[in-house]
């Protein structure tokens, strides 16, 4: 417990001032964690980071995690998705030329990989931002939707947990928790925007807040669930007593893409 006391607090030390400053800096957060998720990824899969695998599929990654700016140099029949899709096929060359040692299963693991960190930290930072001067405030308010839900899930299952959510993946995981998961989301997100302007409709960040929080749950079994396939506890030590940034990030990298998609950035 002391150790995670200390990661935390350092963890925050370092991660709050970037998210006040936003622009590049938020940009440059992001591309590093990306960074580290995909190699993660490898770490679980127990893949080589010093390789051309790898190579392709960080920046594979951080073409997706890049602001959509960075390619404005781009003639304008070529978009990031094209930029992307070129080192999906590099990778696919990559699996012949090796022949066979990388598999094709492995390239399809990394796609979905790329797209997943890339597309999850993209949008911390697309949030964080925004022109309209809520970029902040709503990048906050998604903090405040996970963080309580991940909380309300701990306390609510531990004291009153009895159904099991799903056993197979996450054993520790109840109905109860699940629920009063969501009950703790509403009423922090509540609390959060009566205080603090998002510049967006109260009553529907409250209702959202319900989503993101059933969102963010079944992000977190979605890492537990790839976990327990590569018989691993955590996706990475780069957080001691947190494990990775994966196992940080898992809730986030689900819910903040569906802000954007219901146009609330």
């Amino acid at each position: 417990m002391k150790q995670r006391v200390i990661t935390a607090v350092i963890a925050l030390i370092l991660f709050i001032p970037i998210v006040l400053a936003g622009g590049i800096w938020i940009d440059l957060l992001t591309c590093l964690f990306a960074a580290v998720g995909i190699g993660e990824i490898f770490i679980m899969k127990k893949q080589i980071i010093v390789s051309w695998d790898f190579v392709l599929a960080l920046l594979a990654t951080l073409t997706i995690t890049v602001p959509v700016a960075f390619f404005n140099f781009l003639p304008p029949f070529l978009n990031r998705y094209d930029i992307f899709y070129i080192f999906i096929m590099l990778m696919l060359v990559r699996m012949v030329l090796s022949k066979n040692k990388e598999t094709f299963d492995d390239v399809g693991v990394y796609t979905l990989s790329a797209l997943y960190i890339g597309t999850g930290f993209h949008y911390m930072a697309a949030i964080r931002n925004v022109q309209d001067g809520h970029g902040l405030a709503i990048l906050c308010y998604v903090f405040v939707v996970v963080w309580a839900t991940d909380i309300g899930a701990y306390m609510i299952g531990r004291k009153f947990g009895k159904t099991k959510l799903w056993p197979v993946i996450s054993p520790n995981k109840t109905w109860e928790g699940s629920i009063g998961a969501v009950i703790c989301a509403i009423i922090c997100a509540a609390i959060y925007v009566y205080l603090v302007p998002t510049g967006r409709n109260q009553l529907l960040m409250i209702f959202f807040a319900l989503i993101f929080s059933i969102i963010g749950q079944m992000g977190d079994l979605v890492e537990s669930a790839y976990k327990r396939f590569y018989g691993v506890k955590d996706s990475g030590k780069i957080l001691p007593g947190h494990g990775g940034i994966l196992d940080r990030f898992d809730s986030m990298l689900f819910v903040l893409p569906v802000v954007a998609f219901l146009g609330i950035m």
